[in-house]
């Protein structure tokens, strides 16, 4: 089982799936670090180790798991669009893309709600927007295994051996989680930037939608149009100077 490290190809694949999952992972990390941002300070490098941990699991899941990844691509039943030529199959995978996309436009969404507008009054005066970790966990559980089938799915199509693609997700998150916690202060204490991250999560989001209706999107038209957003908000940013930046309703969180 091991000769497979004795060939140059496996050492090749090795740092391609590996730099592949961390850039699938860092919209994991995005999403994590803005809902982390609810909770209290002393928790949320909890909450980021516990989510990233969690989707590591998941991936390993996943992978032991790949006849019934290859099994979701089936359809479980068929769909006659009269605006669509031939039937259209559903399949398990395009269940789970449909629900996670949704998800994540919805809670984007909301968060720039929040974040502009913030919370809604109540008797005692503005709502807490602090958050249970319990709850923040389960919101990250939810992309979690939404962003693992991208990831697998990406896996499967790269490399034939198992053992390589856990010791790729092993490392890739290794590396996430060591830069994880720099990630999350650097989109939180940015405003702009985090706007730009919800906006990203968006795009992400409806990207999921439309391949759950078997619309292929590139990523790299995503991942593109990611870089340069954000490069053009780094040169604004340092144009800026040492200007006060805009606040965010939610920016002062009480602990």
């Amino acid at each position: 089982m091991f000769d497979i490290f004795l060939t140059a190809d496996t050492w090749i694949s090795l740092l391609t799936l590996t730099f592949m999952e961390i850039v699938l992972g860092i919209d994991n990390i995005i999403f994590i670090s803005i809902v982390a941002s609810k909770l209290p300070a002393s928790e949320q490098g909890k909450a980021r180790k516990i989510g990233l941990t969690l989707a590591l699991i998941f991936r390993i899941l996943l992978l032991l798991s790949i006849s019934w990844i290859v099994g979701l691509k089936e359809p479980l039943f068929v769909l006659d669009l009269p605006f669509r030529e031939g039937d259209f199959g559903v399949t398990g995978r395009d269940l789970i893309l449909l629900a996670g996309g949704l998800f994540l436009i919805a809670k984007s969404t909301t968060e720039i709600h929040h974040k502009l507008e913030g919370e809604e009054m109540s008797n005692d005066g503005p709502a807490k927007v602090v958050q249970s970790l319990g709850k923040v966990v389960v919101q990250i559980i939810m992309v979690d295994i939404v962003f693992s089938f991208d990831s697998i799915l990406t896996a499967v199509g790269l490399v034939d051996h198992v053992l390589i693609m856990i010791i790729a997700v092993v490392i890739s998150m290794g590396i996430m989680l060591a830069f994880s916690k720099y990630i999350a202060d650097f989109v939180n204490n940015r405003p702009t930037i985090k706007m730009l991250a919800l906006a990203f999560l968006i795009m992400i989001g409806v990207m999921l939608v439309l391949e759950a209706t078997h619309l292929h999107v590139p990523k790299g038209y995503i991942y593109f149009a990611m870089f340069f957003s954000l490069s053009v908000e780094m040169l604004n940013s340092k144009i800026r100077g040492t200007s006060t930046p805009v606040k965010l309703k939610d920016d002062n969180i009480v602990e």
